[in-house]
């Protein structure tokens, strides 16, 4: 536990989580688990080539099939397009519409071209297999270099060379002769696989219409409910009034679940259209293959460094193939333009030269998933500064201590102002805890008996807490940022609290009621927190980019010292006294003299004797406040260090010890951060290492069963240590920094490191992720028939 954690205060502690009776003992309620009384299924007819033209969808057979009640094509359900926009130029950013269902043309395998209804889950899959929709193929577009290529075939006729976003942020004068001058210059070209988040929970909607509030009710597992509501209304025509989203419990969602699907919207058009409850739960086949996906990354970047080590400039081109379709409300430009931004990171680099492009594909378009590029831009960084210290003949760690930011405020060459970190003292501390095991040792006695282990580190920031600034910066038309929370005591002095994020396993119910537990000199049991429902919530962005508990939470916090302010205000008119004089604590209002007045009996003054309350105190005990990140954010930062083995008889890559050091300012709970941690870095040892969707000349994809896309398993997760620092946020209410995503971001280069310095002997450099068996094998071989 952190020592600097008061007597009595929550914050600071792990607190048991207060969801887990509830999920444990089977009594989450979950989008799947929703049964209305006339409830009707819904699956959609699919793609089945990736680039065409509809020619004919016959559906006649379809409607004949026992059980099913309705089949509808775009035509029938006449709905507006999903558009996501930038407010950039055209030279810059190219919008493409995005269809519910798709009218005249397909994009990749699997987009929905009909929906089909039915009584039962059996009798839509019979009615799916009764389609008949007809193609003129089309050339496919499968790779970033075929959607580049002169003559390439266009997805989508405005956009020239197949290039949704093309845009140079960063450039300093005088970078070629930085480069022509100096001492070092090391060259990564890298690529990362296509992976799918993976939720546990897969996406699904239970739609119905409310005659007696008319409206449309939307249940579905959705990090971003208001977005949903807003997009469903606008698809519908509709007014925003009517329609409501309110999330049950969710399992999962990394980002995919972030952006506003078609399915949903075309599941609540038929529903709307039939006057009765549809439910759509994506299967894991559509999951694997057909839902939003991530990561497919090209980097070509060069570093110069002096004789010392030290770095002078980075030049990259970052190339990501974003598939079909921008997504709502991010666009095609969330991955290239987050690696353009923040591809410095943690080190000080004097000079930076960036394009970063988005291509469209005949394939499953993307998502932010966990991370949002700089899993990837961390780990061609991390490999540059690997390369060179090799040329330069320096230890690995030790260049990077001599790069890393130590002086706060720091404004980078991307004009963004770093609040303070801990960075060199993470590095520091990770080494140490590795070599105190003995690790180091331990690879000079393998390598003598002929084994093959390496350790590798990866030094890097986690920028959170993006408010309306930052992603204004992007030129976002849609534009996240702020949050509102309402923090409301009944007569009994229990609270009710409301945040616009949304938990997908975060353990908000538990964190938040902290937070107000804190500020209220309150139990915790008396605090519940109601989310996800967009009656109840005023306005919120939801949760992605570690910004619940750094916005969210800071909208939480203020409200709850509102509303303690005005308990103090009741109390200090009761006793004739000023405000200053009473402080609250276990659950009452405190004088100086001993006297209290407990929340239930204030309570009963706010609501039920209002007549007591001096005129310028309002009826009532309720607070409202916002919170928003005016500056560049806040950055939570982590090295992490990883020990592997190579066997030589399989190419397996065994993870023998995995360190994180990490900082995220305060955590709200040791205990949740420390399983962000674990979960972020088992999802990015499985971006290193296993899980990859690729395609087929004609665009079919291979993943469409676990039998294809490999996941890990336990075995293949190591035990991680984990070691926490505290460098308070200076711009949240509550000093926490966020930590939702630095374990994935770590991850792949710290793996990716480990194994090249246990190829050290071959001579063989990878770059490349995932890094496969076979790759290992070959590498092995070569050193052994050399």
């Amino acid at each position: 536990m952190n020592e600097s954690v008061r007597e009595g205060q929550l914050v600071g502690r792990s607190v048991a989580r207060r969801e887990d009776p509830r999920l444990l003992t089977g009594r989450g309620r979950f989008v799947d688990d929703i049964a209305l009384p006339g409830m009707l299924h819904a699956q959609f007819v699919r793609s089945t080539v990736a680039h065409g033209e509809i020619t004919s969808i016959d559906l006649t057979a379809v409607r004949d099939v026992p059980g099913v009640v309705a089949a509808f094509t775009a035509d029938d359900l006449e709905l507006t397009d999903i558009t996501a926009q930038l407010g950039r130029p055209l030279s810059e950013f190219v919008p493409t519409a995005m269809p519910v269902l798709a009218r005249d043309r397909v994009r990749y395998v699997g987009e929905p071209v009909a929906i089909v209804v039915a009584k039962n889950a059996y009798a839509v899959e019979d009615g799916l297999e009764a389609a008949k929709v007809s193609y003129a193929p089309l050339e496919p577009v499968t790779s970033e270099e075929a959607a580049l290529a002169p003559g390439a075939p266009l997805l989508h006729e405005e956009a020239a060379r197949n290039t949704l976003v093309d845009v140079s942020l960063f450039a300093t004068d005088g970078i070629d002769e930085v480069f022509d001058t100096a001492a070092c210059v090391v060259h990564v070209a890298s690529r990362t696989g296509r992976q799918n988040a993976l939720p546990l929970e897969t996406r699904g909607v239970v739609a119905h219409w409310d005659d007696r509030e008319e409206q449309l009710v939307l249940q579905t597992c959705t990090q971003v409910p208001h977005q949903v509501r807003t997009v469903a209304s606008r698809c519908l025509r509709l007014d925003e009034r009517a329609v409501r989203v309110v999330v049950p419990d969710m399992g999962g969602g990394f980002g995919q679940k972030c952006v506003v699907g078609r399915e949903e919207i075309a599941a609540a058009a038929a529903a709307l259209r039939l006057r009765r409850p549809v439910k759509w739960i994506e299967d894991r086949k559509d999951a694997l293959s057909a839902s939003f996906l991530a990561r497919e990354q090209h980097y070509d970047v060069r570093a110069a460094f002096d004789e010392e080590g030290r770095i002078l400039g980075l030049d990259a081109d970052v190339v990501c193939d974003m598939g079909a379709y921008s997504c709502y409300p991010f666009t095609a430009g969330i991955e290239p333009l987050m690696a353009s931004a923040e591809m410095p990171g943690v080190y000080q680099v004097p000079a930076y030269r960036v394009r970063g492009r988005a291509v469209t594909t005949n394939k499953a378009p993307t998502a932010p998933y966990r991370g949002v590029s700089r899993p990837q831009y961390v780990m061609v960084v991390e490999r540059l500064f690997e390369r060179a210290a090799r040329e330069l003949g320096l230890d690995a760690v030790e260049i990077r201590r001599r790069n890393v930011i130590t002086e706060f405020p720091y404004t980078g060459v991307n004009n963004i102002t770093y609040d303070p970190g801990s960075y060199l003292e993470s590095l520091n501390l990770c080494e140490r805890l590795v070599k105190d095991e003995g690790w180091y040792e331990k690879r000079s006695a393998a390598a003598a008996q002929g084994r093959h282990i390496g350790i590798g580190y990866s030094c890097f920031s986690e920028r959170t807490g993006y408010g309306s600034a930052a992603f204004a910066q992007r030129k976002m038309r849609v534009v996240p940022g702020f949050d509102i929370s309402e923090v409301r005591m009944d007569t009994s002095g229990a609270v009710t609290v409301t945040t616009g994020t949304m938990s997908h396993g975060q353990s908000h119910e538990t964190t938040m009621a902290q937070i107000v537990a804190d500020e209220l000199g309150l139990d915790i049991g008396k605090v519940k927190l109601h989310q996800g429902d967009t009656e109840r919530i005023t306005y919120g962005w939801g949760t992605f980019a570690s910004r619940s508990i750094t916005v969210g939470g800071s909208a939480v916090r203020l409200a709850a010292a509102k509303l303690g302010e005005k308990l103090c205000r009741i109390a200090a008119a009761r006793w004739e006294v000023g405000p200053q004089d009473v402080e609250l604590a276990g659950g009452a209002a405190r004088h100086r003299d001993g006297t209290t007045l407990t929340y239930e009996e204030l309570a009963d003054i706010a609501y039920l004797q209002a007549h007591l309350l001096p005129k310028d105190i309002e009826p009532g005990l309720s607070a409202t406040a916002t919170f928003d990140v005016f500056n560049d954010g806040t950055f939570s930062n982590a090295t992490h260090g990883v020990v592997v083995e190579l066997h030589e008889g399989t190419g397996q890559v065994e993870i023998l010890r995995y360190v994180c050091v990490e900082d995220c300012g305060v955590a709200i709970n040791p205990q949740v951060v420390e399983g962000q941690c674990r979960g972020g870095i088992a999802q990015g040892i499985a971006g290193a290492l296993f899980e990859q969707v690729t395609y087929d000349a004609q665009g079919e994809p291979s993943a469409t069963s676990f039998m294809d896309y490999k996941v890990p398993t336990a075995h293949e997760i190591p035990d991680v240590l984990i070691h926490h620092l505290e460098t308070p946020c200076a711009f949240t209410e509550t000093g926490a920094k966020g930590a939702g995503e630095g374990g994935t971001i770590g991850a792949p280069a710290a793996v990716l490191n480990a194994v090249n310095d246990a190829l050290l002997p071959t001579g063989v450099e990878l770059d490349h992720t995932p890094i496969t068996p076979e790759t290992v094998h070959r590498a092995l071989n070569l050193e052994l028939s050399s």
